[in-house]
């Protein structure tokens, strides 16, 4: 795995954690696996955003499970990984610079005082020390695929906590998609075959645009194939788990780019 660091800046330094990694990196398979919430790392400049500890442990801080199924389904498939190497309570990557969600100052019910009443100048800073570096690794790892003329399929990896706001969500794996269905479509018709899974078809959450940012900013603006998980935290939080839903998850995946179909561009 290739821990990347971001050029030296007041709130990344040397001995921070890199604000991205690549898993994988000489893969081959036509695809291109990514995770946005993969870590609960936090710059050391900002004092663990004012939380106690025991909060950077849950769904707040990042998608528990994620980055391990994220690194998995990369070996399985043979294809490169690039994870976001900050917590989403330090910026959201899957977000938007605009939305008011980039940065919370409160998440399930929790404050995060090192969020409260930040300055342009702070929030400039993430955005060019955290979110835009995982971003711009993302599109270097797309343009190589272009270069050798190839379409790549994009695999976006979250996962969702079991309980949120108090609701019990019963879901095992939910599909998100907006428009272009060449791989969500098989997928869910292949997840639905186990009858021991409860499939959510945009649900938990929703593929649709706006709320599918690195998705559409990658894949669906530039046409390419893709697929967009979230399967539940407390079935991928320890190794069984993640081979299990690699298990799961990476025949079904592998079959659509083999069986060809996927290899062309459908911008929107």
């Amino acid at each position: 795995m290739i821990r990347s660091a971001t050029a030296a800046s007041p709130l990344v330094s040397a001995t921070d954690p890199a604000a991205f990694s690549i898993s994988n990196p000489a893969g081959r398979a036509p695809a291109l696996i990514v995770c946005d919430h993969a870590s609960r790392d936090i710059p050391a400049a900002l004092a663990g955003l004012g939380l106690p500890p025991e909060a950077l442990t849950k769904h707040i801080a990042w998608d528990i499970g994620a980055a391990g199924l994220a690194r998995s389904l990369a070996r399985y498939l043979d294809a490169p990984a690039v994870l976001a190497g900050f917590s989403r309570l330090v910026i959201d990557c899957n977000r938007r610079l605009d939305d008011p969600t980039l940065i919370l100052s409160e998440s399930d019910g929790q404050a995060v005082p090192g969020n409260i009443g930040l300055s342009r100048a702070a929030r400039e800073q993430r955005i060019s020390s955290c979110h835009e570096p995982y971003h711009r690794a993302i599109g270097e790892r797309l343009a190589s695929f272009a270069r050798a003329g190839i379409v790549p399929a994009f695999i976006s990896i979250h996962s969702f906590t079991p309980v949120m706001r108090g609701e019990q969500r019963r879901w095992h794996v939910g599909v998100l998609w907006d428009q272009d269905g060449r791989m969500a479509l098989p997928m869910l018709a292949e997840l639905r075959r186990r009858p021991e899974l409860e499939v959510g078809d945009n649900l938990p959450y929703s593929g649709r645009h706006p709320a599918d940012y690195t998705v559409h900013r990658h894949a669906a603006s530039a046409g390419l194939p893709h697929l967009c998980l979230e399967v539940r935290q407390d079935l991928i939080g320890d190794g069984e788990g993640v081979a299990r839903w690699t298990d799961i998850i990476g025949p079904p995946v592998l079959r659509l780019l083999s069986d060809g179909g996927l290899d062309s561009d459908r911008r929107p």
